[in-house]
């Protein structure tokens, strides 16, 4: 297992490496695979998290020290003096031995175990911040591509404001139009304008969500590209002033065949707009997420940490067997000799009895309170695939009907604008088919964001990247 998720990392990150983004440049176009590349290179909290394992490493590699043998070297020179007999002798030492630990019941089995576990969840805690990095970066991208269609929308509604107003303005001019028609016009032209204002802020603050998002800084100005289910297309359509449908072509037509028709510029909102739902059931979007989400692994690996540091504190009063062979020269001015010993001892530690009940108890408490963490991110974990996809699905449904009803608005717009044209129709009744067209193409908009957001979350919560 360790090994599959370290591969899996080594293979994460040497794509990463390969497309990151060392630096954005102006006017640079943008997929979403390359934001979250750039988020992947520069992010702090995947620094940390790998620092954090290279630390859990080191615990594991401490651990197992203690199967080696220790060593002892020492030497010294020695000079003494015997008051009695007025005798003076010295000489020179050295020492060499080696200490093996041979058996002590289990306990540095456990605690290399218990590190071996920490390892495990500090890795899947790698992971889990990679994966929350790259959803946070999905989103960020397609709140710019919310913003971006609404202000591409607001945009739009100022080029058909300003139709009116001329037209308005002409017809005022002439006659044909009461001087409240003008003035609403205006109106309506400078809140279009203040629309447009807005949506542009929104976009730029979007835009600022995003570089945050990648954790780049100075960032040039830059576009993103679509994606597969966000590929509605915002081009910033100019609005004709020139031919309008007036009385003198329509009275041309024959009798019972009068239509009504206006220049209204189409937004290509839903030009080529594929919308494809989501093929996973909620059951399997659930089962995939207990087998995939890694901060439910880590804790799973928290859980069997703390089970083998139990086994530890249990294991603390049994005693050690080692061994023990050492070598020592001694030289001095008389002779000189060496010798060799050999040993063998159970030791057993000094024990503080109520002390280490103490810490047999703590640490059973601590297998519980991991136990109840990791059932209760079960439980979160379901009801968060279940939150996510009921909306999304949801979503899927309301999806299709709303770009229906664009185009109907926009039929109904036209109709209207057409009917204002030939003097059938009133001011109010234009502005509010203009007023639904503009709102319902909001609202697709407003609900494709949303469906991609729910299924990235959906995507989140299964724990795929």
């Amino acid at each position: 297992m360790k090994k599959i998720i370290t591969l899996t990392l080594m293979a994460l990150f040497a794509i990463t490496n390969a497309n990151a983004i060392e630096a954005i440049t102006q006017g640079q176009v943008l997929s979403i695979e390359d934001c979250v590349s750039a988020a992947l290179d520069n992010s702090p909290q995947i620094k940390m998290y790998e620092n954090q394992k290279s630390i859990s490493k080191a615990q594991v590699s401490q651990a197992k020290s203690a199967y080696a043998p220790t060593i002892g070297v020492g030497t010294g020179y020695y000079d003494t003096y015997d008051v009695k007999y007025s005798d003076n002798s010295n000489y020179y030492s050295l020492n060499f031995s080696v200490q093996q630990l041979l058996y002590n019941f289990g306990k540095t089995g456990a605690k290399i175990k218990s590190q071996k576990y920490n390892l495990m969840a500090s890795e899947y805690n790698l992971e889990n911040i990679i994966l929350e990095t790259t959803h946070n970066v999905k989103l960020a991208y397609y709140e710019v591509l919310a913003a971006k269609a609404n202000r591409e929308i607001q945009n739009q509604n100022v080029s058909i404001n300003m139709r009116e107003y001329e037209r308005t303005k002409a017809f005022f001019e002439e006659g044909l139009k009461s001087k409240i028609d003008l003035v609403n016009a205006e109106v309506n032209l400078s809140e279009s304008k203040i629309q447009l204002v807005n949506a542009e802020n929104d976009y730029q603050n979007a835009l600022i969500k995003l570089n945050n998002s990648m954790f780049i800084v100075d960032t040039p100005n830059y576009e993103i590209k679509n994606t597969e289910s966000f590929n509605i297309q915002t081009p910033a359509i100019p609005v004709s002033l020139d031919n309008v449908t007036n009385a003198e072509e329509l009275a041309k037509l024959p009798e019972g065949k009068t239509v009504y028709e206006a220049q209204v510029e189409k937004q290509e909102l839903l030009m080529n707009y594929e919308f494809k739902p989501y093929k996973v059931t909620l059951e399997e979007a659930i089962q995939k997420a207990y087998e995939n989400r890694p901060d439910l692994k880590a804790l799973t690996s928290t859980v069997s940490a703390m089970e083998e540091s139990l086994k530890y504190a249990k294991r603390e009063y049994l005693p050690e067997l080692t061994g023990r062979a050492g070598y020592t020269l001694r030289d001095s001015s008389s002779y000189t000799n060496s010798s060799f010993n050999f040993s063998a001892g159970l030791d057993i530690a000094s024990l503080n009895i109520f002390s280490t009940k103490a810490r047999i108890e703590e640490a059973k408490a601590q297998v519980e309170l991991a136990k109840n963490n990791l059932d209760l991110l079960k439980k979160n974990i379901y009801f968060e695939v279940q939150d996510a996809y009921v909306d999304m699905q949801q979503l899927e449904k309301r999806i299709p009907l709303l770009a229906t009803k664009v185009r109907q608005t926009l039929e109904n717009y036209e109709l209207a604008d057409g009917r204002y044209e030939v003097g059938l129709g009133n001011f109010l009744e234009l502005q509010d088919a203009k007023n639904n067209y503009n709102n319902a193409q909001l609202n697709f908009v407003q609900a494709v964001f949303q469906y991609n957001t729910s299924k990235v979350k959906v995507e989140k919560a299964m724990g795929e990247k």
